[in-house]
């Protein structure tokens, strides 16, 4: 079997996974098709020095992630942090509970209330580090040593992201939660 065949047989079962988390850390389709297009590129330039039966998954989305970190430092375009210092840590919960929905967890309730889309527009709000960090946990199930991996950092620092990211992600769902009439009444 030729390279170009061996590349093609591991990858093609996560274009569509990648291409997903291209969208989210892009937030824009044709520059996600771009960014995939780029780390397939790359991958497929590297691919010798893949370890045959290792994982294929996280080894490409190490390389898309710094394919897209690379193409975000030749922008130098940063996004506004949305503040966590006057959140408390369990904001959602708390802001669930002031409008009265009942239950053991009123956030699962008012999260029971999302579409995937809400969901998806709530995690594209969060600043870069976080988003990356977040998508990858949430959306494709990694763990934080894979994480870790992917992204070229300690795990206490996805461990952190992550908890930061959850904080600011619980705000971003609340005002979401507001734009699509999902609260009842004016609880903004």
């Amino acid at each position: 079997m030729s390279a170009a065949s061996e590349f093609e047989a591991v990858f093609l079962p996560v274009a569509a996974l990648a291409y997903g988390t291209a969208v989210h850390l892009t937030r824009d389709r044709t520059e996600a098709e771009d960014l995939v297009q780029d780390a397939a590129l790359l991958a497929f330039r590297a691919f010798a020095s893949f370890q045959p039966g290792t994982n294929f998954k996280a080894w490409f989305f190490r390389i898309l992630t710094n394919a897209f970190y690379g193409r975000r430092r030749k922008a130098k375009h940063e996004r506004n942090n949305l503040a966590i210092e006057d959140l408390p840590p369990l904001y959602l919960y708390g802001r669930v509970a002031e409008i009265g929905l009942e239950g053991e967890d009123p956030a699962a309730a008012l999260m029971d209330r999302f579409d995937s889309q809400q969901v998806s527009e709530a995690l594209d709000a969060l600043p870069e580090e976080y988003r990356v960090v977040a998508t990858l946990y949430f959306m494709q199930d990694f763990s934080y040593q894979q994480i870790a991996d992917i992204v070229g950092c300690p795990v206490g620092t996805v461990r952190s992201r992550l908890h930061r990211g959850r904080r600011m992600l619980q705000k971003s769902l609340w005002r979401v939660a507001g734009e699509y009439g999902i609260l009842v009444g004016d609880h903004n």
